[in-house]
């Protein structure tokens, strides 16, 4: 995985200038999800969390909710350079500021531990950069101003001049210039700033079919992709939210991320083909480490890569 670490600072010259939103990123979807924590009570959906004392409920939970299986440090070594936040805080606890991650579950690592790590992550790499996008903000209700105000002076404090400001052109060569290489999506209109950017458009399918993924992905890329702004095509399949989930879940030897390994690989065909006619910008996926995800994406920009 490492010798993708510094995969951007290796792009030929004629891409330094390229604007990041014309060039294809691998990104990780639902990036926290690693890091679920089996014994945490259920934040969604909605119908389940009445059954968060059931040990089996939470379990199965995990099993279809972790999209990742290598840590953010990892995901980033390999290439990844877009992570996909989602913030919550739990309704009971005592530190009114502590903040964490969630897909189902709650995370175990609190969101500044984990911002830490990525910005120490930043540091040692100053030549690629990072695309954060924080969204969801679950569970803010009556607190929602206070917590915003705190997490966006945490962010803002913590990477301080590695903020890329919002800019109409953001290339590499201004990045490397300036020394700024994180960039921070946050989604929520009623605090955008000049340090963050606002929120990045990510399509899916919907779906736990690779062709209604596929479908929804080339409709996306030939008729509705946006223009001079980063956008997600997310490869990742999605569970049922009615009863027909019961047909995925119910798998006792099976998880959510062994199904996405048997997709992956001809999902991967299907983006090299399409980046022929419609180029990508961020490609997310599960199991970012598998299949040769990152490689496939960077080789869509000219370079080849091993892997």
């Amino acid at each position: 995985m490492m010798e993708n670490s510094d995969w951007m600072s290796k792009l030929p010259p004629h891409l330094h200038t390229v604007p990041l939103f014309n060039l294809a990123i691998p990104g990780s979807h639902d990036s926290m999800s690693f890091d679920l924590d089996v014994n945490s009570s259920i934040v969604e959906p909605d119908q389940l969390r009445r059954f968060s004392r059931f040990c089996c409920v939470r379990k199965l939970m995990f099993r279809w909710g972790t999209t990742q299986e290598v840590n953010i440090k990892e995901q980033l070594d390999a290439g990844v350079r877009y992570l996909d936040l989602r913030i919550a805080r739990k309704p009971k606890d005592p530190d009114p500021n502590r903040l964490y991650f969630y897909h189902g579950l709650y995370t175990r690592s609190d969101v500044e531990t984990v911002f830490r790590d990525i910005n120490e992550w930043a540091e040692l790499h100053r030549k690629e950069v990072l695309i954060l996008s924080v969204s969801h903000f679950k569970g803010f209700d009556k607190l929602a101003a206070t917590l915003h105000n705190y997490l966006i002076h945490f962010i803002k404090t913590l990477f301080g001049p590695k903020l890329l400001l919002k800019t109409d052109k953001p290339i590499l060569k201004t990045c490397w210039d300036q020394g700024r290489n994180v960039i921070v999506s946050y989604d929520h209109p009623a605090y955008q700033q000049s340090a963050l950017w606002n929120k990045i458009q990510y399509y899916y399918g919907d779906s736990m079919e690779r062709r209604v993924i596929v479908s929804r992905l080339s409709q996306v890329l030939e008729k509705e992709k946006p223009s001079n702004c980063f956008f997600v095509c997310g490869l990742n399949m999605t569970l049922p939210s009615d009863r027909r989930i019961l047909k995925y879940i119910l798998r006792i030897c099976d998880s959510f991320p062994s199904v996405v390994r048997r997709s992956l690989p001809k999902l991967l065909q299907w983006v090299q083909q399409q980046n022929r006619n419609t180029p990508f910008n961020i490609v997310a996926s599960d199991v970012v480490t598998r299949s040769g995800f990152v490689p496939t994406v960077v080789r869509l920009n000219g370079k080849p890569l091993k892997g």
